[in-house]
């Protein structure tokens, strides 16, 4: 899958070795690389100076010898609605031990199935992942949407001598909820105002004494491309914890709908009692992979994402994982601690 593919070559170009990947998305409708992965794999092989071998699209090896990462500006364009933020879930690991500040500018979809939107990417991602110890600036300059994409985000970071591992196994009590529907392009203001008041009923059945405040937007029309629309809810607890749902409108389907997919997966997220969301969850391991020192993260059910996320990042890294069962409460509370002793990557170039 897609995943293999981002955490193995971040890491192979991290750690300077060469990669070779075969029956990439085999088992898929369209196997091998799509526009998103070939452009995240243009990225870290321009980051760095690398060579890249079946660098085409369809193609399902490809091998990839990594240079020296060196900062500077980068251009990523999926020229499809591929999403923007997973091409900053490879990317991002490798300039953080670049020699010198970088500015990615990604080019595609930011608001995409099957892939985190780049509201939670603002909103959720950001502020957890720069507890590591690190900052990133991230500017979305353009939206763009399914199925033609042209989205701009900019991010800019610079790079860190090591990384401080993470400690997120205290959830704390929810202390507010807030979000945004959206819309843009053809879509009335209605229907963003409809998601926010579906999703509202649906939390209010579960969480009674809480202010919700869950914005509905109209994207301005220079700062989006296409026509699309859906909803992030983030619920924030007393120890700082982000946990969010999230849905996407599409043709035909109904906007209450939308609203209340993203509720019940806010729901679900804040009912098993782990610190993250799934959707952090294996965006967090190759992060806690590289930190120097022991990461401990709280969480719900391991997702495949994180199992797999895990498994590339020990065969590759001297890091070590283990994953148990949280005892201490609840029993009916489905939770596990990550537990990674880092493998403290050291950059180099400072």
């Amino acid at each position: 899958g897609g995943q293999i593919l981002r955490v193995s070559t971040a890491l192979s170009c991290l750690l300077g070795l060469p990669l070779r990947v075969r029956r990439i998305r085999a088992g898929r409708s369209q196997p091998g690389l799509r526009p998103q992965h070939l452009s995240g794999l243009e990225i870290v092989r321009d980051l760095c100076d690398g060579k890249l071998n079946g660098g085409e699209i369809g193609s399902t090896e490809i091998t990839f010898t990594p240079g020296k990462i060196k900062g500077g500006t980068h251009v990523a364009d999926t020229k499809t609605a591929g999403s923007v933020c997973l091409l900053m879930q490879v990317a991002m690991p490798c300039v953080l031990f670049a020699a010198s500040p970088s500015e990615l500018l990604l080019k595609g979809g930011t608001n995409a199935e099957m892939a985190p939107q780049i509201d939670y990417t603002v909103m959720v991602f950001k502020p957890i992942i720069e507890k590591f110890n690190f900052t990133f600036n991230c500017d979305i300059r353009k939206r763009g949407y399914y199925p033609q994409g042209g989205g701009e985000v900019v991010v800019q970071m610079s790079p860190v001598k090591e990384l401080s591992p993470i400690n997120l196994t205290e959830r704390g009590t929810v202390t507010k909820i807030y979000g945004r529907a959206f819309v843009a392009g053809a879509l009335p203001i209605k229907l963003a105002k409809d998601m926010s008041s579906a999703a509202v009923r649906c939390i209010r059945k579960e969480i009674r004494d809480l202010y919700i405040n869950i914005q509905p937007v109209r994207e301005p029309d220079d700062q989006a491309v296409g026509t699309g629309s859906g909803i992030i809810i983030v619920a924030e607890t007393s120890t700082g914890c982000l946990l969010a749902g999230s849905s996407l409108g599409k043709r035909g389907k109904n906007s209450d709908k939308v609203g209340i997919e993203a509720a019940e997966m806010l729901l679900k997220n804040l009912k098993h009692g782990g610190t993250v969301d799934d959707s952090l969850q294996d965006q967090l391991i190759i992060f806690m992979a590289l930190a120097k020192g022991v990461s401990r993260v709280k969480s719900g059910p391991i997702t495949l994402h994180t199992q797999t996320a895990i498994h590339f990042a020990e065969q590759l890294t001297k890091a070590k994982f283990t994953v148990t069962k949280s005892e201490e409460e609840d029993p009916s509370n489905d939770t596990y601690i990550i537990e990674c002793q880092g493998m403290g990557m050291i950059n180099s170039n400072l």
